[in-house]
């Protein structure tokens, strides 16, 4: 049986715009003599990632327009946090008092497209969009840590999303490097040995709410875990864009 650990990396400092996020990853795993080892799965908060790629908005600074205005009034939210959010989306799913569930631009479904005020900044109305391209930043982050460990791993970027079936919000993978996000096991043999014939797991999501037991949602300020003993394949390739469902087998959207 595989003995698998959850690893919280402390002493990440509080991150601002223009922070170089893999040399201070790298700093903290050396302060903690946590010395990346061969296959170690590194998941981040997004929310790191967005704070050292500058994703602010100021809020007092936004002027919603028609449209805003419009679904605002569907949604009982405020008009500017409304455009921020349009502006973040390609369609809205749903409105409904006080919810807001968009198509984000990045292809996947969630709630107010992933723009956040908590554990941000402590003044004024600023929000914090989710990263530009969280993939690349997972690579980015990947080649860095890899390089300067010497050893091979992967790295998820985690968020925290709701579903549309169960109440509770689990931690999901926006972006991966270096591991198969879904991971194809059709054709491979049950316990009885026949076929598996529809069986994709989000091997990616899998590991983001993982992390997410130990990496907490509020003041714990663990946005960086560790997770070592599990066995995949290398996959230079997938991302996690593989995760998000193609239009035409949403039945939900």
């Amino acid at each position: 049986m595989s003995h698998i650990e959850l690893i919280s990396v402390p002493g990440i400092p509080l991150i601002t715009s223009g922070d170089d996020l893999p040399q201070v990853i790298g700093d903290a795993l050396e302060r903690s003599a946590l010395i990346l080892q061969e296959n170690d799965v590194l998941v981040v908060t997004s929310k790191i990632v967005s704070k050292a790629e500058g994703r602010w908005i100021d809020l007092s600074s936004v002027v919603p327009d028609e449209r805003a205005l419009m679904v605002a009034g569907q949604c009982n939210k405020d008009p500017r946090l409304v455009s921020v959010i349009l502006s973040e989306s390609s369609g809205i799913s749903r409105t409904g008092h006080d919810v807001l569930i968009v198509k984000h631009r990045l292809g996947f479904v969630c709630a107010n497209a992933g723009v956040d005020h908590s554990n941000t900044r402590g003044e004024g109305e600023w929000l914090l969009l989710l990263p530009e391209n969280p993939d690349t930043s997972a690579s980015r982050i990947r080649d860095r840590l890899a390089g300067r460990f010497g050893v091979c791993i992967a790295v998820v970027i985690s968020d925290s999303h709701g579903r549309p079936f169960r109440l509770g919000t689990v931690g999901v993978a926006i972006g991966s490097a270096g591991l198969p996000a879904l991971w194809d096991l059709r054709g491979q043999p049950d316990l009885f040995g026949r076929r598996l014939q529809h069986t994709e797991v989000g091997f990616a999501d899998e590991l983001a709410a993982a992390a997410g037991l130990v990496s907490g949602q509020a003041s714990e300020g663990m946005p960086v875990v560790i997770i070592r003993g599990i066995s995949y394949p290398i996959d230079k390739q997938s991302t996690a864009a593989d995760l998000n469902r193609p239009r035409d087998k949403d039945l939900y959207c």
